[in-house]
């Protein structure tokens, strides 16, 4: 792979300084060599970034690539609603085909948004495939099988017994963990407390100290979950999982919206990772999560979009952008979410979800060179000479603004131009499939 040297750009670094500087950056063997003005550098590739901002790439700490299929399948439902009349039995009914698709179609959209690292939940069934894809399509993913055992409304398609979802998980960590230069990591991924059993709970976190990887799953999104999991377990959801030892440095929680006081500290005070995900929130109607609150305490707290069904898109730039409104509405102060602190979620504190803050989230010499080059010539970013790069970025720019994005020095999307994917053929087998599935499903709308 040839060195490759930005030029002329406006980079946001989000070092430990937050400095944004002007000038170049050089990338040699999948790594960050130099940043500043003038570089020069022999038998390289250029890219002239002249007039675009060059950010570390977004990372995203709750998606959900085997729902990508389902875009449109599922709107204008409550989330228990929503799962088991449509999700729950359309993701029962992937093929290793449908599967594979749908994680190509993701990654697809997440490129295209400047999205260079996901932490990603599968489905019951096929993870493998979606493994291939990410494999074939050079993105960095932790991602894990969904594991579900136990739960009223789990189609037949989807109900595991306990040891065997154990084991297909083990198989797929030790075949998939840390391999491709490290851009594929395994992650225990059981759905939630309300499809899962105590004994999965409890030896998914075994398995996931003695493996030292990452357990993700689902909490306190909706309040009718909250009822389910206090009248099951006879308590709170995030005190329940404390009392499994699950809470920590190793668990991420997508939501966490309806936490009393006692289990917003239990999440601060044991570094349990929060992936905020604001748009797929609004459109279930789950609520709004107390995000200042929470980092005020001291919350790891990152940004995503969750998934295609509850969302219909993966762009960052949405989420940030509604990440800041909300709290703003909500709190009825226009400075309680900054720009700055929204920016610094979908970045250095996604790198942090993932335990991998020393070589992901920021533009630093010696880091992993994932990163994206945001255009600036839109009207809807004009006048720009003036601008901060970072309010721009979170209240005026696009996914359609992103110009390229390099994830391990690899240069993934060029001047809107997917590398390793064909879009239209991509779309094309998408329609093609998703309707056999639907059929297979037996959902009716």
């Amino acid at each position: 792979m040839k060195p490759l040297l930005i030029q002329n750009a406006t980079i946001v670094t989000m070092n430990d300084q937050q400095e944004i500087l002007q000038g170049d950056l050089l990338i040699e063997d999948r790594l960050i060599k130099a940043i500043g003005p003038g570089i020069v550098a022999n038998d390289c590739d250029i890219i002239d970034a002249t007039d675009m901002i060059l950010i570390p790439g977004f990372i995203q700490t709750h998606i959900h690539l085997t729902q990508s299929l389902l875009r449109g399948q599922a709107d204008d439902l409550e989330l228990l609603d929503w799962l088991k009349k449509r999700v729950w039995p359309l993701e029962g009914a992937h093929t290793e085909e449908s599967n594979y698709l749908s994680a190509k179609l993701g990654i697809a959209e997440l490129i295209k948004g400047g999205t260079t690292s996901i932490i990603d939940m599968e489905t019951v069934n096929h993870t493998e495939s979606a493994f291939e894809a990410i494999k074939e399509t050079k993105y960095r993913a932790m991602s894990g099988k969904c594991m579900m055992d136990y739960g009223s409304g789990v189609p037949s398609s989807l109900m595991e017994n306990t040891e065997a979802s154990l084991k297909e998980s083990l198989r797929l960590l030790k075949k998939w963990h840390q391999t491709e230069n490290n851009r594929i990591d395994y992650a225990f991924a059981p759905r939630f407390v309300v499809s899962c059993t105590e004994t999965l709970l409890k030896e998914v976190g075994k398995m996931a100290k003695e493996f030292d990887v990452m357990i993700h799953t689902h909490a306190s999104e909706n309040r009718g979950e909250i009822e389910l999991v206090q009248k099951d377990r006879g308590m709170r959801n995030i005190t329940y999982l404390q009392s499994l030892g699950l809470t920590g440095e190793q668990l991420v929680l997508a939501h966490c919206i309806w936490l009393d006081e006692e289990e917003m500290k239990i999440l601060a005070d044991s570094g349990t990772r929060i992936s905020h995900c604001p748009s797929s929130n609004m459109k279930l109607a789950s609520g709004i999560a107390k995000i200042p609150e929470l980092l005020e305490m001291g919350a790891a707290v990152s940004l995503a979009a969750d998934g295609a069904p509850c969302n219909n898109n993966m762009d960052m730039f949405r989420e940030m952008r509604h990440a800041a409104l909300i709290q703003k509405a909500r709190t009825l102060s226009p400075t309680v979410m900054p720009a700055s602190s929204v920016f610094e979620m979908a970045t250095r504190n996604g790198a942090i979800a993932m335990r991998k803050e020393n070589m992901l989230g920021s533009l630093e010499i010696g880091k992993k060179a994932d990163m994206a080059l945001i255009r600036q010539d839109g009207l809807h970013q004009t006048p720009s000479a003036t601008m901060d790069p970072v309010s721009a970025i979170v209240y005026s720019a696009t996914a359609a603004d992103v110009d390229t994005t390099i994830i391990d020095g690899d240069i993934m999307m060029r001047n809107r131009q997917l590398t390793y994917i064909n879009e239209k053929t991509l779309r094309k087998e998408a329609n093609r499939v998703i309707q056999k599935q639907i059929e297979r499903a037996g959902v009716v709308k």
